[in-house]
């Protein structure tokens, strides 16, 4: 950063363009997290171990690659879970919400799309909808699908089921909502996450695709995110 500020300087963020972000792709997330209210395009340069979600990094010609960068724009999901002492919670999840058990008691969810009841009782570690751009992240990890950038699509996707047996998850529109009722949640405790917020002791979760919320991300031309999940399917 020191040497990049020595070459290119640097702008107050309410008088900046774009922000560049040194790091990997947890701190991509914080990044986008972080300055949401600025409304400002993101690009960013791999420095840390993952960096799926960034350029590679080079300190030669900057400016070139942010005038020439593709942008993608992306709608988080939008997670309201509310906890046995009756909070509610809001959070936004670019890569994916995600619920998980507290104790070692298997949870027991019950899984609703749109108010109909779609699995009445679903038994597992936990359960987790991911958008297409973070489909190769957890998601591809619970052995869900990776869904191409721009498909409209969110991935449902079990962790570690054992009831209902033969169910593996679904693909859903990205207008749906869905929602999750934590059974017997007084002996079998769930957290739920919205990429690295979490609450924990929660009762229900509600998780629908925020249309209002616009993520922007730049990428160079040949290292594009499109391509990049696309390619995951081939690995």
């Amino acid at each position: 950063m020191a040497s990049l500020l020595d070459r290119y300087g640097q702008s107050d963020l309410d008088e900046a363009d774009v922000i560049v972000a040194l790091g990997g792709d947890g701190f991509m997330l914080r990044t986008l997290h972080r300055h949401l209210p600025a409304n400002l395009p993101v690009y960013g340069m791999k420095l840390g171990n993952i960096g799926f979600l960034m350029n590679r990094f080079r300190e030669d010609d900057l400016m070139d690659r942010l005038n020439s960068a593709d942008q993608v724009e992306l709608n988080p999901l939008c997670m309201i879970a509310v906890t046995e002492a009756g909070n509610e919670a809001k959070a936004l999840a670019i890569n994916e919400v995600s619920l998980i058990r507290q104790l070692n008691q298997a949870a027991h969810i019950r899984i609703l799309i749109n108010g109909s009841i779609k699995v009445e009782d679903l038994v597992c570690d936990g359960v987790l909808v991911a958008t297409a751009a973070g489909s190769t992240a957890y998601n591809l990890s619970a052995h869900g699908p990776i869904l191409p950038l721009g498909t409209e699509a969110l991935a449902l996707t079990p962790i570690s089921p054992f009831r209902p047996r033969r169910w593996r998850g679904a693909v859903l529109p990205s207008s749906v909502r869905i929602r999750f009722e934590i059974l017997d949640h007084y002996k079998r405790p769930v957290s739920a996450t919205a990429d690295a917020e979490e609450v924990r002791n929660v009762v229900s979760v509600d998780v629908y695709e925020a249309k209002d919320v616009v993520l922007k991300m730049l990428f160079d031309p040949d290292h594009s995110l499109e391509q990049r999940i696309l390619d995951e399917q081939f690995l």
